[in-house]
């Protein structure tokens, strides 16, 4: 056992074979509880606790799919690009709604959090929540926060309740919707996105892109003040 532990491969068979059992389950209950990712994320938690594996061992193997998060985020371009003529129709509420957005969604979670009494380091973990992960990851690390819970929860909960959130506030505009999700949720709610609608889905992979530079910017720009 302690070979299999300690190869290379565990980290990354041990993620796809959780992922590959979470996609099974959602796709028999439909239930957006029983999401891919968050079932995988607990087996695997589940799995190293029980065998007492040190979590290095796991991430000597998952850094490679780490690794294609990039290329990944990337080829959501493809659904932008093929709706580029509405991109340039629109590009003023979707660029102003994604500054918005991402402002509000720094601002809530400092000011959430200090009302709370959250520990500073937790506030700065959360603060790049909605930008995609690989962007996340070194932003959360540049102001001191962790990366490892910077992004995963924002992402999976608005890929849970994105549906259902649309459908009590009724008759939004596709574009308004995708803005949201991209700007709320990331890589993991612009998958949802993109199975509401292509329209969704570009809007949403644009907002990322503007979610990821504003707050780059505002982190850059506010540190000093944020401790």
């Amino acid at each position: 056992m302690e070979y299999i532990f300690n190869n290379k491969f565990f980290g990354i068979v041990l993620g796809m074979g959780m992922f590959q059992i979470g996609k099974y389950i959602f796709e028999k209950t439909k239930l957006p509880l029983f999401n891919p990712l968050l079932v995988a994320g607990i087996g695997v938690i589940i799995f190293l606790k029980i065998f007492n594996i040190p979590v290095e061992k796991f991430n000597e193997g998952s850094s490679i799919i780490e690794f294609f998060l990039a290329p990944a985020t990337v080829l959501l371009a493809i659904p932008l690009y093929r709706q580029f003529n509405l991109l340039k129709k629109y590009w003023f509420p979707v660029v102003i709604g994604g500054i918005v957005g991402s402002v509000v969604a720094i601002i809530s979670v400092y000011l959430g959090g200090k009302i709370l009494g959250i520990d500073m380091k937790l506030i700065l973990s959360f603060i790049p929540k909605s930008i995609t992960t690989p962007i996340g990851i070194e932003v959360s690390q540049m102001i001191g926060g962790i990366p490892s819970i910077s992004i995963v929860v924002s992402g999976i909960t608005g890929n849970m309740v994105a549906v259902y959130l649309y459908k009590i506030l009724g008759d939004v505009h596709p574009i308004a919707r995708g803005v949201g999700i991209g700007v709320a949720s990331h890589a993991v709610g612009t998958s949802k996105a993109i199975e509401m609608g292509e329209i969704e889905g570009a809007m949403s992979a644009l907002s990322i892109i503007i979610a990821g530079i504003v707050t780059i910017l505002l982190a850059q720009i506010f540190l000093p003040f944020l401790n």
